[in-house]
């Protein structure tokens, strides 16, 4: 028979702090909160840093922004395609069809990026001369430098081919006059309360058009959820007066094709988010290029990684190991320095569902300053 200890240490196994997330209306996802890190509100939005079944993972205005579990696909899967992509615009095509990369990329602007992980991965790229990165709030900087150096920390805050500037994205690329090979926008989602939503809009991507090198420039922004199988909630009937915040996969591959002659989306599975998640490149140039994006040879983009990727020094790994995933200690080169990203995982992003494809085809919403969309 158990004793009282035993039946009441039974029952306070049954209880624990949780953590829950709404991911879409009637959908939560809840997990055991191991620890809190750090908790705070700057001037634009409430910042945690605590522990769950993730690992460590950072949380802003209550919602999931990378944990320690996949936060490499996120980055990765954002990072390295549009760069590449730069990498074979600014080449040769010799006459076998095969690609000879350029020079390109030299100049990568990050918007955003307040974890220092996207950063991290362009800085593993040796062809890169400056970042620039611009992120607006100063406490997520100061936060993830404190409590999530894996993601980057000092060691890429410092970098000396790093511009790192407090300040307001959608500002500094309007009144720019450098050009960038490639931009990456790693910003909030577009929620109506949030700060990101101007960055979003047909406006702004026409401006982002004009900042990029020719002809080698590329675009991507994170897009959003961009489930396998669409839920209905996922795309709104045009009377459905109670469903105004849904996905904007569709609505940003849209509006960048009314801005750029190339709009192509493809996604990842992350599962911290409780979804796939939608990326969106953007480019100009001959109608072929499109689908050479994504039909690349696994060979192409193998290479491209042994040639052009090296660790970057002084960033530690995370103590939390998910299975699979290797261990990097700051020395390691080409393959051996993602942990996502290869050619079989390439031809697999660009690889979207029927269903996705259907359902997104069917959406002809634009996002503009006056008509913007909002997810949920």
């Amino acid at each position: 028979m158990a004793s009282h200890d035993d039946i009441i240490d039974k029952e306070r196994s049954k209880s624990a702090f949780k953590y829950v997330e709404d991911i879409a209306p009637g959908l939560r996802l809840e997990m055991d909160l191991d620890k809190i890190h750090h908790t705070s509100i700057s001037d634009f939005q409430e910042v945690q840093v605590i522990d769950s079944y993730f690992g460590k993972t950072l949380v802003t205005d209550g919602k999931t922004q990378s944990t320690a579990h996949d936060e490499f696909v996120y980055h990765e899967s954002l990072v390295h395609p549009p760069l590449f992509w730069s990498a074979l615009l600014s080449g040769t095509t010799e006459s076998d069809g095969t690609r000879i990369p350029g020079s390109a990329p030299k100049s990568v602007f990050i918007g955003g990026g307040g974890e220092l992980a996207t950063a991290r991965e362009v800085l593993k790229h040796n062809s890169i001369e400056r970042l620039v990165m611009v992120d607006i709030d100063p406490k997520v900087l100061e936060v993830c430098k404190r409590y999530m150096p894996e993601w980057g920390g000092e060691a890429v805050a410092s970098h000396p081919k790093m511009e790192l500037i407090v300040g307001d994205a959608h500002k500094y690329l309007m009144e720019t006059q450098e050009k960038f090979d490639v931009i990456i926008m790693d910003i909030s989602d577009p929620i109506e309360a949030g700060p990101g939503i101007a960055l979003y809009t047909q406006e702004f991507y026409q401006r982002t058009s004009e900042v990029l090198s020719k002809p080698n420039g590329v675009f991507v922004t994170q897009a959003g959820s961009a489930d396998f199988i669409p839920h209905p909630h996922a795309f709104p009937e045009d009377d459905d007066d109670d469903n105004k915040e849904s996905w904007c996969f569709s609505p940003i591959l849209n509006t960048l094709a009314t801005v750029f002659d190339h709009s192509i989306p493809y996604t990842v599975p992350v599962p911290s988010f409780g979804e796939c998640w939608g990326f969106v490149m953007a480019f100009n140039g001959d109608a072929k290029e499109a689908r050479a994006l994504a039909d690349l040879p696994y060979e192409v983009i193998d290479n491209l990684i042994e040639e052009r990727i090296e660790a970057v020094p002084g960033v530690p790994d995370h103590k939390y190991r998910s299975k699979g995933v290797k261990f990097l200690t700051g020395k390691e080169k080409g393959s051996e320095a993602l942990k996502h990203y290869d050619g079989v995982t390439h031809r697999g992003l660009f690889s979207l569902s029927k269903s996705l494809r259907i359902a997104m085809k069917g959406d002809k919403r634009i996002m503009t300053v006056d008509n913007p969309v909002f997810m949920y």
